[in-house]
């Protein structure tokens, strides 16, 4: 069967028709689009491209926030048999302008004015394109409305019926279909080709992950230029049959989940983090007796916890007590993620083991899994009958894995990438002539074939005494404190560890005001001796089962959070540790004692 990203989809469209596809903001208000105007978008919209003179092979941009005009366009897009270059909305003008000019784009799809503004600012250095399309409403001459390039299309469709089935078979399933420009954390990005079968490849695979239906509702607020939420969140979900509601943006989620109220949701763990950190914000801030209440029903559910994960029933009294917490603790909880949900997925970085243990124990599954932009992403996964805290799961059926010598976490199947779009070199060096896909992480895999990623590979410290050390473990560790919302290791050929810290002001401003203490404001906390002395004292206990050299010896404290729009985090909330490392490098440096 020729079977590709669109034709698949067209199927789905043939078989829901008027169920809903697709969920929107509109005027306060969700609204739905149904499977079959998704589909007949999808048509006018390729067939409107064309008239643009795009073709198969033509790279075509993406730069949008999450909408169904994203969806729209990448599944028109590949109906014309070209390949789809999706561009974060965060990124600036200079990335951009590289992207567009690495890939060959001729076509830039856009969302919004400001995105638009971007374009301008840099027009005079793109090489390659000719025309920009504009989701919203402009007043610009220069540019096509997306309203305009469906109506053309709409045209052709009836004076040519017949023309899209047509320009859909263009494509076959080894051919291109998307060139996904990897954040790094170093270096310009490198543009990861995946074909039709990559993808679909590892949509299959990732069935036995959790169990879907077309009765389900996704909550998509993840960025569609990563490949996690594009092909976990759109593609499978498309693939079920699920009902794909679209987030107005993440300071939303919480409000947007008591709207939709979704049965499942990607996300990556930084949400999940801060939505632990809100609950217990609550608890702390609720009477004494209710506090009580919360911490005794968190404890049964974690004693229950080890039955539930072996779908074992548990002590009959263990049970009862459990019921009772669901009834006066969990339930209140599932209420604020909206009432339904059975499955969060979570993926990008590694999920905290105190984080995922505290969402099980009040009844909400968060299925971990792993994988690389290099890979479609998923490379192996938790199931929703078989979770294990702390790794990553198994690796996807028909996906091999293995660990070399160094540790490094190898891995090979059909879902590996074509290679880095104009650079054979770079494809070298990260795939083998045997076709195993180099991950740059380090892991480990038990006898059952459950992985576990220590660190990256590239991240590890190597300390002035020799000792190997992994600082995402230390940093997860560290980061399950409510006091603490996010940390920088360090230490690199020095004699000791330190840490920049972000504390949760907040949380701590609550804490000393109950001692009858008033905090200023961030910059003024930061200096406070007492406030670098109560966060040290606390991340020595949560150390204390480590080794001495896995210690921090000092912590300096940053006011305000590291950031996408600082180039301090990747799109995915990963640490860029280069750039961190040299923009508060005085900070680091004066936490060594000088050398004479």
């Amino acid at each position: 069967m020729n079977d590709t990203l669109h034709t698949r989809f067209q199927r789905c469209v043939d078989q829901y028709r008027d169920k809903a596809a697709l969920m929107t903001k509109v005027m306060g208000s969700y609204q739905t689009i149904t499977w079959r105007e998704f589909g007949e978008s999808v048509c006018h919209f390729a067939l409107g491209l064309s008239t643009l003179g795009v073709k198969k092979g033509d790279r075509v941009a993406l730069l949008s926030e999450n909408r169904p005009a994203w969806a729209i366009s990448d599944l028109a897009i590949l109906s014309e048999g070209a390949i789809t270059v999706p561009i974060y909305p965060t990124s600036t003008p200079k990335q951009i302008a590289y992207i567009l000019n690495n890939s060959e784009c001729r076509v830039v799809i856009v969302s919004t004015g400001e995105q638009l503004r971007k374009i301008r600012d840099v027009k005079d250095d793109l090489l390659y394109l000719e025309k920009i399309v504009v989701m919203d409403k402009v007043e610009d001459q220069e540019v096509l409305q997306f309203e305009d390039v469906l109506k053309r299309g709409k045209q052709l469709s009836i004076s040519q019926p017949g023309l899209y089935e047509e320009h859909a078979q263009r494509a076959v399933p080894k051919d291109t279909a998307t060139i996904i420009y990897t954040s790094g954390t170093t270096g310009d990005p490198k543009g990861v080709m995946l074909s039709h079968e990559n993808i679909l490849f590892n949509c299959d695979a990732a069935d036995c992950v959790v169990p879907v239906t077309d009765e389900d509702i996704c909550l998509s607020f993840l960025p569609l230029s990563h490949v996690f939420e594009r092909t976990v969140g759109q593609f499978f979900m498309i693939f079920r049959g699920v009902t794909i509601a679209y987030a107005e943006g993440i300071d939303m989620v919480a409000e947007n989940m008591g709207e939709v109220r979704p049965t499942l949701m990607i996300s990556v763990p930084r949400l999940f983090e801060k939505m632990n950190a809100r609950v217990l914000e609550k608890v702390h801030q609720s009477p004494k007796v209710r506090q009580k209440i919360f911490f005794w029903g968190i404890r049964v559910g974690r004693r229950l916890a080890p039955y539930r994960l072996k779908n074992e029933k548990g002590p009959l009294l263990l049970r009862i007590r459990y019921a009772i917490a669901d009834h006066l603790v969990f339930q209140k909880i599932r209420d604020r993620l909206g009432g339904r949900l059975r499955y969060f997925v979570s993926g990008g970085a590694p999920l905290s083991r105190e984080v995922g243990e505290f969402f099980y124990a009040a009844g909400v599954a968060i299925i971990e899994g792993y994988g690389l932009t290099e890979s479609s992403p998923v490379i192996s996964a938790n199931r929703h009958d078989r979770i294990r805290f702390g790794s990553i799961g198994k690796p996807l059926p028909g996906v091999e894995v293995r660990i070399a010598e160094d540790g490094e976490i190898l891995t090979r199947s059909p879902s590996v990438m074509q290679g880095y779009f104009k650079n054979e070199e770079a494809t070298r060096e990260v795939i083998d002539k045997d076709g195993w896909l180099y991950t740059g992480d380090v892991g480990v895999m038990d006898e059952e074939g459950f992985i576990t990623i220590t660190d990256r590979k590239k991240d590890i410290i190597v300390t002035s005494g020799g000792k190997n050390v992994s600082p995402q473990n230390i940093e997860n560790l560290l980061v399950s404190d409510k006091f603490i919302s996010q940390v920088m290791v360090y230490g690199d050929k020095r004699k000791y560890l330190t840490a920049l810290v972000v504390p949760d002001f907040k949380a701590l401003s609550d804490y000393w005001a109950g001692s009858g203490i008033a905090l200023q404001a961030p910059h003024e906390m930061i200096r406070d001796l007492r406030v670098d002395e109560f966060l040290l004292e606390r991340i020595h206990e949560k150390m204390k089962d480590m080794s001495g050299f896995e210690q921090l010896k000092k912590i300096a404290l940053l006011d305000h959070e590291f950031s996408m729009e600082n180039c301090e985090l990747t799109p995915t909330m990963k640490l860029r540790r280069k750039n961190i490392t040299q923009k508060y490098f005085y900070l680091l440096d004066q936490m060594y004692e000088k050398e004479f």
